[in-house]
């Protein structure tokens, strides 16, 4: 690795481990833009994650985080209808939209309303049943919370799934989609506005005025296509297990760890993060 970034222009510092064997940081000289590359041509196909960051302002004050395939594993949205037998539609609908291949507002109407008709009690078993947080969440919230961040859910999915998971995180705040049922069972609407990417981008915006925080005091993460707003304009931009079209905008790409990742890129150390 060292001869590797030497190479590429940089002269690297000795290696301060984060976490032992698990997360290091290596100090450069400078940003030399082919470092990264360099680095990761070294791990070769080992599963590890490498970023480039700016070690200035490097914790941040703010965390905006995606909840389906972020936050918890599942989306939402599929899971409901795998439940009652049309999940490969509805599916092949979501990845469209999370790959940018179309646009998220319409894709999650027409989603919406393939649903009509099932009852809302439904939402909640897959709540229950099939719903999990994704591994590192609790201990990525709780770090930076500890440390005096503000956190908020933003999700292009749905109030009914994203403010229990944000309870169970101990998330500051939480913005979603607005299911409408009526009589126990879905009506195939969703409430309008829809929050897809612009509106995360604006929610981000909103919080940092209103915090009296710059762009560079914030972390934002997702994975899909509609997150590349919020993302390009966060100091920190974490595309995770994502796809190619956040990827692209991201500050960092977390493709093998877990959330605990984030806190890392952040330069916390394994024996500073909250239980």
């Amino acid at each position: 690795m060292r001869r590797a970034l030497e190479a590429a222009g940089c002269r690297p510092g000795a290696v301060d481990w984060l976490a032992e064997g698990e997360a290091c940081d290596i100090a450069l000289d400078a940003a030399a833009p082919a470092a990264l590359e360099a680095a990761r041509q070294a791990l070769g196909a080992l599963p590890v994650d490498a970023a480039l960051l700016p070690a200035a302002h490097r914790r941040k004050r703010l965390l905006v985080a995606d909840m389906d395939s972020t936050l918890i594993r599942q989306e939402c949205i599929d899971e409901l209808a795998a439940a009652v037998g049309i999940g490969p539609q509805i599916a092949a609908i979501t990845e469209r939209a999370m790959r940018g291949e179309v646009a998220f507002e319409p894709a999650l109407r027409e989603r919406v309303g393939l649903l009509a008709g099932v009852p809302i009690a439904l939402a909640d078993e897959v709540l229950a049943r099939r719903v999990c947080l994704t591994d590192g969440a609790r201990t990525l919230v709780a770090t930076m919370r500890a440390a005096g961040a503000h956190t908020l859910l933003v999700s292009g999915g749905f109030t009914h799934f994203a403010e229990p998971v944000a309870a169970r995180l101990g998330m500051d705040e939480v913005r979603a989609n607005l299911l409408l049922h009526a009589d126990g069972r879905l009506t195939g609407r969703v409430a309008e506005p829809v929050l897809g990417r612009e509106a995360k981008e604006a929610a981000l915006e909103e919080l940092l005025a209103r915090l009296r925080l710059e762009p560079r005091d914030a972390l934002a993460v997702g994975d899909g296509a509609n997150d590349s707003g919020m993302v390009r304009l966060a100091g920190l931009g974490v595309a995770f297990h994502a796809r190619p079209a956040l990827k692209a905008v991201a500050d960092a790409i977390v493709d093998h760890g877990d959330l605990t990742a984030l806190l890392y890129l952040q330069g916390y150390r394994r024996d500073a993060f909250a239980a």
